[in-house]
């Protein structure tokens, strides 16, 4: 393939085998390669780029901080940067009289807070609560500890061994398992009464499904319900809004479509839009007094935690996001891609299922819409689409294994909330003809 970079140097990819366009620079939606080739952003990776690539705020944000200082470690000192963040952040997280714990990833704050669950219990004097309960299909990172409560088999299978598996619920499903939203939300009953509340520290899972499952909006009445039977049971909940926070689903965070308090909230990519490495916990100050009072400290930590740059790039984002108004765009524009896709693709003989919220759509394709039938895993139908997506200099997302665990192919388009209708158009359009060319 003539004119792209392949993986053959001293750089370990995580895929190879594939071409790899070298980068020379992005701007808003877009990135372009070293040839001159025009790629809309469609994913931004794996939902990162919120506010548009090349933004000069945001290099000037971070230009400051550096010049005054590079590294101030946590435990020592603090900064503007970090303590002017999290006092714009506690305006728009739905959690009362929050406390913000910076670290770098997705991974990480999901691990973080499920240590921070379990020293929560421990503070309450809740000694037996070692347990946290997670959803089938779901992802919530690459570390052990956020794997065991993840449910997807294809990422879980080579560490099976090496880690504490957690128990895991069923997912709403409405395309595949049409059901109430009550009926799904009661298996999280039965899980904790079939283990003893006592043993359960946390339950965790996204509020609109990411990669694992493509963008599922539960039933209107699943999260309030959720938030019911945690409260029963003293079951402490922990929204996963890495994916969907900030903006992605056309509110603030997934969870506000359902008005609903977590009491631990997560997220990363789009915390900076990419610009750094950032991610972060909410919770509850006073869940955090009372840790701090009956154990000490929090039993946890990491050398990059509270960043001041990663917090100047956090803030200015944050910043963009509200001066733009990119929350209500995402609404909008959202509204309209849904609109397009449905349109060009509702009808189409293999694509059995169009969903999302916001800028955050999944389209899976089944072999027979009339049986709900996935195409086999074999098939690669999704890397296919993908594949034909990008080379119409298109980037999406894709996943595969929705429908059981192995078989089951879906493409999920994300663009930067900085997108225009025009924009939002080409991008229907090409993801179309990816996929009315590839089946």
């Amino acid at each position: 393939m003539e004119g792209y970079t392949f993986p053959c140097g001293n750089v370990f990819y995580r895929k190879a085998g594939f071409a790899r366009p070298k980068i020379s620079h992005g701007r808003g939606i877009y990135l372009i390669d070293e040839s001159g080739k025009r790629y809309i952003d469609g994913s931004g990776g794996a939902l990162v780029v919120n506010i548009g690539h090349g933004r000069p705020e945001i290099i000037e944000a971070m230009n400051r901080q550096l010049q005054k200082a590079a590294y101030i470690h946590a435990t020592m000192f603090t900064s503007d940067a970090i303590e002017s963040y999290a006092a714009e952040l506690s305006q728009i997280v739905p959690i009362d009289n929050p406390r913000f714990y910076f670290l770098s990833s997705g991974s990480e704050v999901v691990e973080g807070a499920i240590k921070l669950a379990r020293q929560i219990q421990l503070a309450r004097g809740e000694m037996d609560r070692n347990l946290v309960i997670g959803r089938h299909q779901s992802y919530h990172g690459m570390t052990l500890g956020a794997l065991s409560v993840s449910g997807r088999p294809g990422l879980r299978k080579p560490y099976l061994d090496m880690m504490r598996d957690m128990p895991h619920i069923d997912p709403p499903y409405p395309y595949r398992y049409p059901s109430t939203g009550e009926e799904v939300a009661s298996k999280l009953e039965e899980e904790i009464l079939r283990h003893g509340a006592q043993r359960i520290a946390g339950f965790i899972a996204e509020p609109i499904s990411g990669a694992g499952l493509g963008a599922i909006v539960p039933q209107s009445d699943y999260w309030p319900i959720i938030r019911q039977i945690c409260d029963r049971y003293g079951v402490l909940l922990i929204v996963d809004e890495v994916m969907v926070g900030l903006g992605r689903t056309g509110k603030w965070w997934a969870i506000d479509h359902w008005d609903v308090s977590p009491d631990i909230l997560v997220t990363s990519k789009g915390a900076t839009s990419g610009y750094f490495p950032l991610g972060f916990i909410a919770t509850n100050g006073d869940h955090v007094d009372l840790l701090l009072r009956e154990l000490g400290d929090f039993n946890h930590g990491g050398t990059f935690s509270h960043h001041a740059v990663g917090a100047a790039a956090g803030l200015a984002t944050l910043q963009i996001i509200q001066k733009e108004e990119l929350v209500a765009n995402s609404a909008r524009m959202g509204t309209l891609l849904g609109a397009l896709l449905e349109t060009s693709l509702g009808q189409h003989p293999h694509v059995g299922d169009i969903r999302g919220r916001g800028l955050f759509w999944a389209v899976e394709l089944v072999k027979d819409r009339q049986t709900k039938e996935p195409f086999d895993a074999e098939d690669h139908l999704a890397l296919e689409i993908w594949q034909r997506a990008f080379d119409l200099g298109l980037v999406i997302y894709y996943s595969q294994g929705c429908a059981n665990g192995r078989d089951g192919d879906l493409v999920m388009v994300g663009p930067p909330l900085v997108v225009n209708q025009e924009q939002i158009t080409e991008i229907a359009n090409i993801l179309t003809a990816a996929i009315t060319s590839s089946i």
